[in-house]
């Protein structure tokens, strides 16, 4: 504010008071909502956490409310009529404890969708810290050790992606290899990591396919096979049973939504920090109408060079 000041030599208050005459034009009306809601929370203001919506489809920001009580959820969206909330089809969120509640409970309508991003990495963090403590008690200097130490990463990518045919010589194990004999050798180790691998495998791809019926069937199944990490997630799964097959079945996701809380760190970043929720606010809806007004201008000229 200071730098636009000088440049057009006005103070600092001026330019103040024109930015919040810019931020005057997000006032939302309590007439309307988007069919498709994408619900989160950043950290912000004094480290605290904000509750955020999103339109799922245009990727623009419904509410950003000071903290993410339930209390103070309810009270934003009670202001809409009832008949505004029976409209909206969908609300996509993370596995957070009361979302999935509040969302039935505002929006009776609305199917609540698991971003399939959480799903994923749970299942791979209840795998890795599985390993890792399996690791921990074993000889660092034996083959298995060094199987499941050095090559971590290819444990995480997708069967069908590792390279089975072409041998590289690996120096760690002294012979050559490819990447699907490392993760076949690596998880002979253990039978759980085996099972708990295979489970992890077959739930990515499950939601790649977009195979309900399949994530269904991993969900019921017997548990027991399982590391303790993992059976604490399926657990979790099945609470939120129908948003996670939601989840697998539709295509609206969180992923709009975790892009937009990068943005907003990186704002924070640049300004060191805000102390007022207020101008933090106003800072990222202007943001945000700085990067429509690119997109439109991108796509005014694209019409005219197509003329």
């Amino acid at each position: 504010m200071t730098s636009i000041a000088r440049e057009n030599s006005v103070s600092v208050t001026t330019v103040q008071r024109c930015l919040d005459e810019c931020s005057a034009q997000f006032t939302l009306s309590f007439d309307s909502l988007p069919e498709h809601l994408a619900f989160d929370e950043f950290r912000g203001i004094g480290r605290k956490l904000h509750f955020i919506c999103q339109d799922g489809e245009k990727h623009t920001i419904v509410v950003i409310l000071q903290n993410r009580f339930k209390s103070t959820i309810r009270k934003y969206f009670e202001q809409f009529p009832e008949t505004t909330r029976k409209a909206v089809k969908t609300i996509s969120t993370d596995l957070n404890c009361y979302y999935g509640s509040l969302a039935r409970e505002l929006f009776p309508n609305a199917k609540v969708v698991v971003d399939r991003f959480h799903m994923v990495q749970m299942v791979t963090r209840s795998f890795t810290g599985f390993r890792v403590q399996f690791m921990k008690e074993m000889d660092k200097t034996s083959r298995e050790y060094k199987l499941l130490k050095s090559h971590w990463k290819l444990y995480l990518k997708k069967y069908k992606e590792l390279e089975g045919t072409h041998q590289v010589y690996n120096r760690s194990l002294r012979a050559p290899y490819t990447q699907s004999q490392i993760v076949s050798e690596g998880l002979q180790c253990d039978e759980t990591l085996e099972n708990t691998y295979n489970f992890m495998q077959d739930f990515m791809y499950a939601l790649k396919y977009k195979d309900p019926e399949k994530i269904e069937e991993l969900l019921s199944g017997n548990t027991r096979q399982y590391c303790p990490q993992l059976r604490t997630t399926i657990r979790s799964f099945r609470r939120s049973f129908r948003a996670v097959l939601n989840g697998a079945a539709l295509p609206f996701s969180n992923g709009c939504l975790e892009g937009l809380n990068r943005k907003i760190k990186q704002i924070e970043r640049t300004a060191y920090g805000y102390s007022n929720f207020t101008h933090l606010l106003k800072r990222i809806r202007l943001e945000q109408n700085l990067i429509s007004l690119k997109k439109s201008a991108k796509r005014l000229e694209a019409v005219q060079h197509s003329h």
